[in-house]
């Protein structure tokens, strides 16, 4: 081809008009890819910009701040129960050990101190299985987590994970590394019901979490990722996994050089507590404890159910833990429940113990377990007090100047008008006309008041009770602390042999007045509240005042001391150190009681059956008495509470009225009748209420025990009372049971 073709050619060549790109490259352009990208990205930042600048960090969610509510014995230290649905104590970062917080790290963000508080990475393979359909993926710090306990839900969404993405960088730069560190050790669940590390440590291994060691922490530490998976309690799978999982945490705190290689060699795997006694421990005995405490926190403090589940308070107790165990024991070892009869099953039994002149409750027994029956035999019952009430008509004597050592004629039965009509609730021992006798009709002929308190001579104290009159015998029992509204409460002649029906708590802090010689104190169960918060900080106001002369109290104290010296309650001289009290077997052996107290401590013990309205009856005992079991509680009770305390002996007799004894004036008109008992048994029934002169036919006893489940007591308003007792009896004459 020669130069002109060539020319020419090329030419049409450039002559052409440039072909059209055919397909998507039409609209693909290098340039265009970049721009678009560029402009994504730049809608991309401004989008996270705008996100990030509309999202608040919100307020934390009520799950994440509520506390449990921490009732502790009286020393302060040693936990009772914990009032919460939610189980958490929160702590500072300072009482974690440095150990326990870096087996957190190592198990769950080993970079947590250099990231900027997310996982790109995590939260994208979390997005793309979303957007699969698939479940939230994991991954996340502890930032992450700390953000979704703390102000989110648990829902597994991905709009919930976006809020987390972006408060999680906002937290990251309002609060420091060691402020989101301790927030999270207090809102992680940790299973077994517990949030947060205290509560973890306490609930795994009953300590403060400052005590936990290296093994402990990286347990605690591994448990988080699956609580059910990794608890050794819940069996041999749950055991390996967690082995596996502890090892791993072990692993990693060597590796970041957070342990040494001997910490790491002597890291063993540890022991945990059994969850079950843990729940034991908040259903027996203790539950009524519990419940009381709550009552005194509404009424005192003026919280409602509310504050106290969620308010993380700190309540210290009166209780003391010697006493209460001992409470516990004495109940369990003298109680009988094991009869093959249902009656024998349904024996309750209530112990209060208050401290004379303080009013401290020390210990506290409201029945075997609150998880089954929620009702407090300490202070929801109302029992028939019985001859318990003779030392109210004792008081009033004092107070009237009569000396212990006036005489009156205790021979039985003895005619007196004025109980005229007063029967019913003194079953044989009181008739319609006013025919009043002895316990098993014992004889007692021309005796002291030291000798008719005893013995508990119920004809002895009806003279009393008409010489210093009714109306002071209910005084001295209000004076005392029997509370004024208490059902069948009554200035009746009757009153002196227990027609009133006080709680078990109620007598308890009236026996406590006379063993601290006169000052009455209003009981409490509280001494101290406080609250994380500082809101709360609250110490108990006693309220103590003088009731008696003392030198009242010292007479009738003295009294009180022949009842276990010769009298119905021998049993409790195996105590081994002065005691005083009275016992009580109220009408048809409904109710048993001993009151009683030492210089240091008054303890009240009442038992009855079923739902209070029906004889008590064990298998294979005889009639139960107030010199029973009661009395055998007691002693049990106060030889474990007051082990170790030293031995004080009551202030000597003062003598009112010694200088004026005589016989008073005769009051009564004897019948031809002596007694319906042999005088030579060992062993007493009380005479049939069908005869004659024993038939009653007044209305029923005051009975208000508001039992659930059972039929309902009698609540008749009758003046009448019931005025038996215990019934150890003297030696080589009659068992007597005033």
């Amino acid at each position: 081809m020669n130069a002109q073709t060539r020319a020419s050619t090329a030419g049409r060549r450039r002559a052409q008009p440039p072909q059209k790109q055919q397909g998507w490259r039409r609209f693909f352009t290098w340039k265009r890819v970049l721009l678009t990208l560029a402009a994504f990205g730049v809608l991309g930042v401004a989008g996270f910009a705008v996100a990030y600048a509309t999202t608040p960090i919100p307020n934390p969610n009520e799950l994440a701040t509520s506390q449990a509510s921490v009732i502790y014995y009286a020393d302060g230290k040693t936990e009772l129960a914990r009032i919460s649905q939610i189980n958490r104590e929160s702590v500072p970062l300072s009482k974690v050990p440095l150990h326990v917080q870096r087996a957190l790290l190592a198990a769950e963000d080993r970079n947590f101190y250099n990231e900027s508080g997310v996982s790109p990475t995590g939260i994208g393979r979390a997005v793309l299985v979303a957007m699969r359909g698939g479940p939230t993926q994991g991954g996340s710090t502890i930032t992450q987590q700390y953000v979704k306990n703390y102000f989110l839900t648990q829902d597994q969404t991905i709009t919930r994970k976006y809020k987390e993405l972006m408060i999680s960088i906002k937290v990251d730069q309002s609060q420091s590394k060691n402020q989101i560190l301790e927030s999270y050790l207090n809102t992680i669940y940790f299973g077994r019901g517990a949030y947060g590390i205290q509560a973890a440590a306490k609930t795994y291994f009953g300590k403060d979490v400052s005590q936990l060691t290296v093994a402990q922490g990286a347990l605690l530490a591994s448990v988080i990722n699956g609580p059910s998976l990794y608890d050794p309690a819940n069996g041999p799978q749950a055991l390996h996994a967690a082995k596996n999982r502890v090892q791993y945490v072990l692993d990693g705190m060597k590796k970041e050089g957070w342990i040494t290689q001997a910490q790491f060699d002597q890291a063993k795997f540890p022991k945990v507590d059994d969850p079950k006694n843990r729940q034991k421990l908040r259903n027996g005995a203790l539950g009524y404890i519990t419940n009381a405490v709550k009552d005194e926190l509404k009424s005192r403090l003026k919280l409602t159910d509310a504050d106290i589940d969620r308010g993380g308070y700190k309540v210290v107790t009166t209780i003391d833990k010697k006493a209460e165990d001992s409470a516990i024991q004495a109940v369990n070892d003298n109680l009988p429940g094991s009869g093959s009869s249902e009656a024998s099953k349904q024996l309750h039994a209530g112990l209060v113990a208050i401290k004379p002149g303080d009013g401290a409750i020390v210990a506290m027994y409201g029945g075997r377990d609150y998880n089954k029956v929620q009702f407090n035999s300490a202070t929801d019952a109302h029992l028939q007090a019985g001859s318990t009430f003779k030392a109210f008509g004792l008081l009033a004597a004092l107070q009237k100047g009569i000396s212990t050592k006036t005489r009156f004629d205790g021979h039985s039965p003895q005619d007196f008008p004025e109980f005229k009509g007063q029967n019913g609730s003194t079953g044989s021992e009181v008739d319609a006309s006013g025919t009043i006798r002895n316990f098993g009709g014992e004889q007692f002929g021309n005796i002291d008041l030291r000798t008719a308190t005893a013995h508990s001579v119920n004809t002895v104290f009806a003279a009393l009770n008409i010489k210093v009159t009714p109306q002071s015998t209910m005084e001295a029992a209000i004076a005392a602390g029997v509370p004024a509204s208490t059902p069948g409460l009554r200035p009746n002649y009757a009153n002196i042999l227990g027609s009133a029906s006080p709680r078990i708590i109620d007598m308890a802090n009236a026996y406590a007045t006379i063993a601290a010689q006169g000052t009455r104190a209003k009981p409490y169960l509280i001494k101290s509240v406080t609250s994380g918060s500082g809101s709360i900080d609250y110490k108990v106001n006693k309220d103590v005042r003088a009731a008696f002369d003392r030198n009242v109290t010292r007479d009738a104290t003295d009294a009180m001391t022949r009842v276990v010296k010769e009298g119905t309650a021998q049993h409790a001289q195996e105590l081994g150190r002065p005691a005083a009290g009275k016992t009580g077997t109220t009408s048809e052996n409904k109710a048993v009681w001993f009151d009683g107290f030492t210089p240091q401590l008054a303890a009240a013990v009442g038992i009855y059956q079923g739902d209070g309205t029906g004889s008590i009856k064990v298998d294979g005992f005889g009639e139960v008495t107030g010199g029973t079991f009661p009395v055998k509680i007691w002693t049990a009770f106060m030889e474990g509470a007051l082990k170790g305390e030293p031995v004080e002996d009551f202030p000597p007799r003062y003598g009112i009225g010694d200088g004026e004894v005589a016989p008073p004036t005769p009051t009564t008109t004897a019948t031809s009748s002596t007694s319906t008992t042999s005088t030579t048994s060992t062993t007493t029934t009380a005479p049939p209420t069908t005869s004659t002169d024993t038939k009653t036919n007044g209305p029923k006893p005051t009975f208000t025990v508001p039992f659930p489940g059972g039929s309902p007591t009698d609540t008749t308003t009758s003046p009448s009372g019931g005025g038996t007792g215990g019934g150890a009896g003297r030696r080589g004459q009659p068992t007597p049971t005033p």
